[in-house]
């Protein structure tokens, strides 16, 4: 679809001047460094382009050129609703369905400007007038890589949107080690580093400037790790108290989940975690192979994602979550083989 568009995306970026670029609630690497790239590159241009994020994001993603310009719309609302209202053209990134976009959704809705999606999630919607949606992809940035490229202007990325893109990848891949990252996507971050990506320094501020109490936070999620050899399964759960009692902040548990998946002989690893301002249990699932965390989150946990990473929710409490989760496993033990 988006080869179609194209042209029609071109001639509305020539009539555009003021721009909207939203990530989703919750904005992981791939979506922040997704609409940052996208900013850069817009502003660039010519045009008058805004980030709005429908809340905060993690500390370790504030380094990223451009951070200090994003608006967080939780905290800046009649701000945000007049700059939507005012929106020629709305990029939303790295979701698919407007409700990821929280409290967000109604000026969004409201809008009369044109919408640009561009995701690589399961099950697009169609709230967008131009959708860039391609599943095997190994991330937003990947796509908004190939979306430069077909708007033939790859030579216009410069060191600060190869390493806002650089990042987006390397967090939604694991550092390269999900099945997501392909041949394609190791080229595409080879030609980021010739255009600027410091990646030696890119991964040392994501993943290297831990808190103590994050460090010591890991240590209570190992010690609540629960593994489910029958079922080739492990999970971990981290209680409201737990989370106080090691000061959480935004982004401390990323990554936690892959824990579970790292033992030999388990394919399908989650974590659970207590989230009571809210009223709810975020739920964060991963797999290997073809086991699909995407239709097992949809199916049970009212959620969804990709193939071997996706998260979902649930309304009871911690204890009965956790029964829950265990109590589907049987019928999921003749598909959870590598």
């Amino acid at each position: 679809m988006i080869e179609q568009s194209i042209l029609e995306i071109t001639a509305e970026l020539a009539r555009a001047r003021d721009i909207v670029i939203v990530p989703h609630k919750g904005p992981d690497g791939d979506a922040i460094g997704a609409s940052l790239a996208m900013w850069h590159f817009l502003k660039d241009k010519g045009h008058n382009p805004q980030v709005i994020a429908p809340n905060n994001y993690p500390d370790f993603l504030k380094w990223l050129p451009g951070t200090e310009e994003v608006i967080i719309y939780e905290n800046e609302q009649e701000r945000s609703n007049q700059l939507i209202a005012d929106a020629d053209l709305v990029f939303t990134l790295d979701f698919n369905e407007l409700n990821r976009a929280g409290i967000m959704v109604q000026p969004l809705i409201d809008s009369q400007a044109v919408f640009v999606m561009i995701d690589h999630h399961q099950e697009p919607t169609d709230y967008a007038n131009h959708t860039y949606s391609d599943a095997t992809m190994s991330s937003t940035c990947e796509m908004v890589y190939h979306f430069l490229e077909k708007l033939r202007a790859a030579n216009h990325i410069s060191p600060e949107i190869a390493t806002c893109l650089y990042t987006g990848i390397m967090t939604d891949t694991g550092s390269f080690r999900f099945s997501s990252a392909s041949s394609l996507t190791h080229r595409v971050v080879a030609d980021l580093i010739d255009k600027g990506a410091e990646n030696w320094k890119i991964h040392n501020k994501v993943f290297d400037t831990n808190s103590e109490k994050r460090m010591q936070l890991l240590g209570t999620a190992l010690r609540n790790l629960k593994v489910l050899l029958e079922y080739k399964t492990a999970y971990i759960s981290l209680s409201q108290e737990e989370l106080d009692r090691h000061d959480f902040r935004k982004g401390d548990t990323d990554g936690f989940v892959n824990y579970g998946l790292a033992l030999e002989g388990v394919i399908f690893a989650a974590i659970f975690i207590e989230n009571k301002q809210d009223g709810i249990i975020k739920i964060s699932f991963r797999s290997k192979g073809d086991f699909s965390v995407n239709a097992f989150a949809r199916q049970n946990f009212e959620g969804g994602g990709h193939i071997n990473a996706a998260g979902g929710k649930s309304d009871l409490s911690l204890k009965e979550t956790l029964e829950r989760f265990e109590s589907l496993l049987p019928q999921y033990k003749d598909d959870l083989i590598l």
